[in-house]
C-alpha cells in the first residue's frame, strides 16, 4: 500500500528573476497511513509552505509528492480538487462564515465531499464530540474564540478525511479542548488509519505524537520518534 504522503526532492520558490527566493530545499519524506506527525521549526522555516503544497493549495514546481498514491507534480486543478476532498484542514484562523450557525459551518465540511444524507446528524455528532452540544445553533459572533476554533476543527473532521493537515490548531484552545482534539486524532488513526501532519509549538502535544520533524531554513533537518513513541 502507498504511504499517505511521500516526498522526493521537493523544492519551492517564490518570485521570479532577481526577486526569486527559494523557501524549500530538497525535502525527502515518507509518512505511513495512520501516523500522527508533528512539524516544528522557527517562523519562516517553511512549515506552512510545505503544508500548503501537500494540501494541494499550491501547485508543485519541482520534485515529487505522492498523496494517497496520487502524484501531484504536474497534476491539473481537477486532480488537485479531487485530492483536497480526501483531506481535512485545521488552521489557526477559524475562517467561519459569520452568517452561518455552528451546525451550518460544519455541514460545509460535508458539502465539499458531496455528502448530503445524514449530514445534519454527522455535523451534530462532531460538534458534540468537541463539547459544543449546547452551541449547535449559535452564530460565530456569539461564540468565544476557543469555541469558534472547535467549530473549525469539527468542520475539518466531519467528513472523515484520510489525511488531516493542521497549522497551530490548538493555539486558541484551552488544554481540555486541545486534549479532546488529540483524542479524536488518535481515535481516527487507530480506527480509520487517518494520517495527521500538524504544525505546532505546543510542547504538551509533542509526547502524544508518533514522530517529530524539524525544519530549519527550508530544510528538513531532523526526523525522530516522539518521546511516547520511543518507550
Amino acid at each position: 500500500m502507498h504511504p499517505a504522503i511521500s516526498i522526493a526532492g521537493l523544492n519551492h520558490a517564490f518570485g521570479e528573476g532577481e526577486a526569486r527566493r527559494q523557501v524549500l530545499f530538497d525535502i525527502n519524506l515518507a509518512i505511513p497511513r495512520g501516523q500522527f506527525v508533528i512539524l516544528v521549526g522557527a517562523s519562516g522555516s517553511g512549515k506552512t509552505t510545505l503544508l500548503t503544497l501537500l494540501g494541494c493549495l499550491r501547485a508543485l514546481q519541482q520534485g515529487s509528492v505522492g498523496l494517497l498514491g496520487q502524484e501531484l507534480l504536474g497534476a491539473d486543478e481537477e486532480t488537485r480538487i479531487a485530492c483536497r476532498r480526501r483531506l481535512g484542514f485545521i488552521f489557526q484562523a477559524h475562517n467561519l462564515h459569520d452568517s452561518l450557525t455552528a451546525m451550518q459551518n460544519v455541514r460545509m465540511g460535508l458539502d465539499v465531499h458531496g455528502i448530503r444524507p445524514g449530514a445534519d446528524a454527522a455535523a451534530e455528532h462532531a460538534l458534540r464530540l468537541l463539547g459544543l452540544g449546547e452551541r449547535l445553533h449559535y452564530l460565530p459572533a456569539n461564540l468565544s474564540g476557543g469555541q469558534k476554533q472547535r467549530v473549525a476543527v469539527a468542520r475539518a473532521l466531519v467528513g472523515n478525511p484520510d489525511i488531516i493537515f493542521a497549522d497551530e490548531p490548538t493555539a486558541a484552545l484551552d488544554w481540555e479542548s486541545a486534549q479532546q482534539l488529540l483524542d479524536i486524532i488518535r481515535l481516527l488513526a487507530t480506527e480509520r488509519r487517518t494520517t495527521t501532519l500538524m504544525v505546532t509549538h505546543d510542547s504538551r502535544i509533542m509526547a502524544l505524537a508518533d514522530r517529530i520533524l524539524t525544519m530549519e531554513d527550508g530544510r528538513l533537518v531532523r526526523d525522530e520518534a516522539a518521546p511516547r513513541a520511543r518507550e
